[in-house]
């Protein structure tokens, strides 16, 4: 009885597995769900919020190691996807900044980044136990460092985080402490009047403040050296990485003509700036950046990766298209690709337990990390629940917590979210299909993609513990498939260039049951690298293209039944 029961499973496992290839593979979904660190910059004006950003990460005796600012630690991970804190034994006082690490032949573990700017470089063969030593050298006047060490031994060290002075860089004598060079070499800097995503502010709108460069990370892949950078500015939108590209790592430096080659300015979360690019397993690299919350001070912020590539002319992009939306983990056999799983839950209704103020509920599902809902307890008592309206199938939900008036500083021990979700087709009869009541780890940007899916129409999310003295979610978003149709292909597509060469307006028709469309564009037809993704509307103002570059552009629609087909490219000049 038992051998035919094995039998059934086994070829019901195996037609699941025949029909969907990917069946149990893991996902990711940005933001990142990592324990952030409260931060105490701003502590003196009782404004406590989490922040994670400018993160290192590297590869180091096969496993990874993620340094991000101020966060008194560090983590790592065996697969890029779940990550754990480590409290080292030696350490920064005040945390790293700007963080740089760098592997050197899997035999040390180097690091960089002190507040102050002036800073010795730490190393250690065990990064898991957090035994750092220092090179009893100091190395000044130094923001954003990169520490960099080339197949020869050469040792050099970047730097920049000004919107006046360019990137910079130091050979570094390893047989002598780490001794800098006498010379200091200037390496490129910011051309706002040519490159039009370099210009500061929200879609790059500020004409009077220059834009800053910040956070380069050298890459090395085929015998190139891709020096990225990060502009204009952390707290915006538009905040991204450009690349120059040379064949040594000093220089000269060449423009990439497809920059900027991460960059997420629409969506949920935005940013995909200041990061670093690790190459994982499969030969498949990944781009780590920082996303902004801003809400509560500028400086709030979360960790991001995405799926980058070096494609056959040595051109370097990330590939942010449906970027906070569910991707397969590093390590799976579609690792990089989007899970194809759609928004469910956007703009949908919702009823709550409780409300304070102007923080409605509908704060959950406008697709915007800088609204939240808040309630008026913390406690078991607090729920939410939508309503998709039909029923579809859930693959995922992601929670996004939100500090509001948090009051919690520095690297707070024994953190926890509890909670449970609870799906119904009709409302009325209710089952849990995600269990998290016993708990144990700190979740603010819980993911959760379900052991199997559930064909749903009502999603519960009910309360039973936050760390906050207050519940706040910005974000309850539910992925899956849809029982209708995508939508058809747009039309009235339009691209006019401006005679600033920098800015173009892109125009489309409204369609009905859209949620929204990503404009792609790229510089040749099959090189459509970029994404800007558009809730609702049927126009973008894009101000962040090359003066003297040809691009290409085309648009798809999105609903959550699925994508369109794309339009056919158009060539703008």
């Amino acid at each position: 009885m038992k051998k035919a029961y094995y039998i059934a499973l086994g070829f019901l496992l195996y037609c699941v597995i025949k029909v969907n290839p990917t069946f149990g593979q893991a996902t990711y979904c940005n933001p990142l769900n990592l324990d952030y660190t409260y931060m105490i910059y701003n502590a003196h004006q009782d404004i406590s919020y989490r922040s994670g950003a400018d993160p290192a990460v590297v590869k180091f005796r096969g496993e990874y190691y993620m340094f991000v600012t101020r966060s008194m630690g560090y983590w790592h991970s065996t697969d890029l996807t779940n990550w754990n804190f480590i409290r080292p034994e030696k350490w920064y006082f005040q945390g790293s900044n700007a963080p740089a690490a760098h592997n050197y032949k899997d035999s040390v573990l180097y690091v960089a980044g002190d507040p102050s700017g002036s800073m010795s470089v730490l190393y250690t063969d065990n990064p898991k136990k957090g035994d750092w030593k220092t090179v009893p050298a100091i190395l000044n006047d130094l923001q954003d460092p990169d520490l960099f060490i080339d197949d020869d031994g050469q040792a050099y060290m970047f730097w920049g985080s000004s919107n006046k002075f360019p990137i910079r860089a130091k050979t570094l004598d390893r047989h002598k402490r780490f001794r800098p060079s006498e010379k200091t070499y200037e390496l490129f800097n910011l051309v706002p009047d040519k490159h039009g995503w370099e210009r500061f502010g929200e879609n790059h709108r500020d004409t009077v403040l220059g834009g800053y460069i910040e956070g380069p990370w050298l890459t090395k892949h085929a015998n190139k050296y891709y020096m990225q950078y990060a502009a204009p500015g952390t707290e915006f939108n538009v905040y991204g990485d450009g690349v120059y590209v040379s064949d040594h790592p000093l220089g000269p430096y060449r423009y990439a003509p497809n920059n900027p080659i991460a960059y997420k300015p629409g969506g949920f979360a935005n940013g995909a700036g200041h990061g670093s690019t690790v190459l994982g397993s499969g030969n498949q690299y990944w781009h780590f950046g920082s996303m902004a919350v801003s809400v509560n001070v500028g400086w709030e912020r979360r960790i991001c990766m995405f799926p980058t590539y070096f494609d056959q002319e040595g051109l370097m992009y990330a590939n942010t298209r449906f970027g906070d939306y569910p991707h397969y983990a590093a390590g799976t056999s579609k690792q990089g690709a989007f899970a194809e799983w759609m928004l469910l839950s956007y703009h949908k209704p919702v009823s709550v337990s409780s409300t304070v103020g102007e923080f409605s509920a509908q704060h959950i599902v406008d697709e915007s990390i800088k609204t939240f809902w808040l309630a008026a307890a913390n406690d078991d008592k607090q729920w939410v629940q939508i309503d998709l309206l039909k029923p579809a199938t859930v693959y995922a939900i992601q929670i996004n917590y939100h500090d509001y008036k948090s009051d919690m500083y520095g690297r707070i021990p024994d953190l926890k979210h509890q909670y449970i979700i609870e799906g119904s087709l009709d409302g009325d009869n209710w089952r849990v299909i995600v269990d998290k009541q016993d708990n144990q780890r700190d979740v603010p940007n819980e993911y959760v993609s379900l052991t199997s899916p559930e064909r749903l129409r009502y999603v519960r999310y009910k309360n039973i513990h936050v760390p906050t003295p207050h519940l706040a979610i910005s974000g309850l978003r539910v992925f899956g498939k849809g029982e209708g149709k995508k939508p058809a292909t747009v039309k009235g597509f339009q691209v006019r260039r401006h005679q600033d060469k920098r800015d173009v307006t892109i125009t489309w028709n409204r369609q009905k049951n859209i949620q929204g469309y990503n404009v792609l564009w790229g510089i040749a037809p099959d090189k459509l690298y970029s994404a800007w993704m558009v809730y609702d509307d049927n126009k973008l103002e894009m101000k962040s293209l090359t003066t003297d570059q040809t691009y290409y552009f085309a648009i798809e629609a999105f609903n959550e039944n699925g994508v369109s087909e794309k339009t056919n490219v158009q060539e703008v000049k």
